[in-house]
Order: C-alpha cells, then sequence, then structure tokens
C-alpha cells in the first residue's frame, strides 16, 4: 500500500497546471473548472488528497485522523456546491472526474509493469470513490441545513407580531399551525409582550384553514401563557366553519373573547384601551 500511496502522491504533485486541465477535460460541457472558486476548490482537493497520503491515510479509510484536512476541505466544498444550487449527483461527478488524469499519470510510469499498474489504479479508484461518497454525504448535510435555515426563516415571516399601537400587538397566523409553529409564535409574542409592555394582543387566525383538536390545544396554550404574563388575549378570524369545528369537538374556549374578523377585534381592543375613532365630518 506505500508504494501505491507513494506512487499516487507523485501523480498529485507534479504539475498541477497540468492535472487540473486534465481533470478540467474530464467533465462533462457546462461543469468544467473555469472559474477562479471552481479552480481554488480543485486546487484545495488536491492539497487534501496530498496531506492525507503523506500521512500515511489508507485509502479505504477517509474516516481516518490522516483525512482531516481533505474531510474539512471537502465539507466546505460541499457547502459551497450546496448553495449555488447544484445536485449531489453533479458534485460526486466533479470529484470522480479527478480519476482520468491521475490514471493517464500512473499508466505512464507504470506502462510496462501491468501487476503494479492494477494494484495503484485500484487504490486510486478506491480513494476517490471514497471522496466521493463522502462529498455526496455531506452535500446532504448541508442541504438539509439550508432547508432547515430556510424553513425556520420562512416561519419567522410567516408569524410577525405587530405593534398597532400602544398596549395593543397582532399576530396574524396564515396556514398551518403544529407544535414547532406554535412555540415560535408563543415565543415571539411573549417576547414583544416584554418589551413593548402590552396589554392587549390579537390573534388572528382568518388565514389558518382548518382548526382541529391539536390546533385548538395550541391556541390555548398561547393564551395561557399571554394571560400568565398578565395580558388579555383576543383570537380573530372565526368563521363559521371554524365555530362548527370547535363546537363538534367539545372545545371550550369559555373566558375567551372571540370574535369573527379582525376588524371586531380591533373595535373590542379600541374599547378596551380606551380610544374612539370617529370619520371625520
Amino acid at each position: 500500500m506505500k508504494e501505491a500511496n507513494q506512487a499516487i502522491l507523485d501523480a498529485l504533485s507534479a504539475d498541477e497546471s497540468q492535472l487540473i486541465e486534465g481533470w478540467q477535460g474530464a467533465l462533462p460541457a457546462g461543469a468544467q473548472i473555469a472559474s477562479q472558486s471552481s479552480r481554488a476548490e480543485a486546487r484545495q482537493l488536491l492539497e487534501g488528497l496530498r496531506d492525507g497520503l503523506r500521512a500515511g491515510g489508507a485509502p479505504d479509510a477517509l474516516d481516518a485522523p490522516a483525512w482531516s484536512s481533505l474531510r474539512e476541505g471537502l465539507a466546505g466544498f460541499s457547502r459551497s456546491r450546496a448553495a449555488k444550487g447544484e445536485t449531489a449527483g453533479e458534485t460526486s461527478l466533479f470529484v470522480l472526474a479527478l480519476k482520468k488524469p491521475l490514471f493517464d499519470a500512473l499508466q505512464a510510469r507504470f506502462g510496462s509493469d501491468p501487476a503494479a499498474l492494477a494494484g495503484t489504479l485500484w487504490s486510486v479508484t478506491t480513494l476517490i470513490d471514497r471522496v466521493a461518497q463522502h462529498t455526496v454525504t455531506t452535500f446532504q448535510q448541508s442541504r438539509e441545513e439550508i432547508i432547515r435555515r430556510q424553513q425556520e426563516e420562512l416561519l419567522e415571516l410567516s408569524t410577525p407580531v405587530v405593534k398597532l399601537w400602544e398596549g395593543v400587538l397582532a399576530v396574524p397566523m396564515i396556514g398551518v399551525l403544529d407544535s414547532s409553529r406554535t412555540q415560535l409564535v408563543m415565543e415571539s409574542l411573549l417576547q414583544s409582550i416584554v418589551e413593548t409592555g402590552s396589554g392587549l394582543a390579537i390573534i388572528d387566525i382568518t388565514g389558518v384553514p382548518t382548526v382541529d383538536t391539536l390546533v385548538a390545544q395550541h391556541l390555548l396554550k398561547t393564551v395561557t401563557a399571554i394571560r400568565l404574563m398578565g395580558a388579555d388575549c383576543i383570537i380573530s378570524g372565526i368563521r363559521p366553519q371554524i365555530a362548527q369545528t370547535i363546537v363538534h369537538l367539545g372545545i371550550d374556549l369559555q373566558g375567551i373573547t372571540t370574535k369573527a374578523s379582525l376588524a371586531d377585534a380591533l373595535a373590542v381592543a379600541l374599547q378596551r384601551t380606551g380610544w374612539r375613532v370617529s370619520r371625520a365630518a
């Protein structure tokens, strides 16, 4: 294995520009190493491979400490490609294309020794395949992280806490309510109550398509938390279908002010806070 590792290291340590040109030629059109960023990625991967081979890393043990530099480079490489919207297949194909220039370099060196050539080519294949597999894994993790972050950002955007006027907050709910989203709403609303000193919050569910037992329980928990903070709550957007569903489910909203529309809730809020709105003559 040492001889094969040294042969691969020698091939990687030869003319880097020529190696990258051969790498580029093995890629399909549109995926070639043309930009400065892609060339920098290629050089970083080559350096990680060289570091691992110098440290005696086995081609079939990419999780060994010797390959730590390569793994770090692959993680950054995968995050960059995922952020650009590329697929896992395109990313692994970029890595697999490195085989061609390495095969050419090793064949030129061991052309007269078929046994040595076969063993070295097997080591190269094992190493690059493991690198490509690791790239796919890190790519998927990066993509999942991006999706999770986007979901959190969308949740925050879809549940804004709006200060209507002094002492009155409103939360327009749009879409399906689940445990994580309700928790986010509760945390944002309670924090806003503390920051603004508001004594009244309006939760508008006009944009919530359906209300079942779970959704109702989430709403009741939110109202309870608001009251524990010393504020009161009005639930608006109680459409006829939702009212019938709540009755059929046997959900008790007694003691909670409910209104059919946000306008009705605003009228109640104005009255409770001592405001009077009149039309100009």
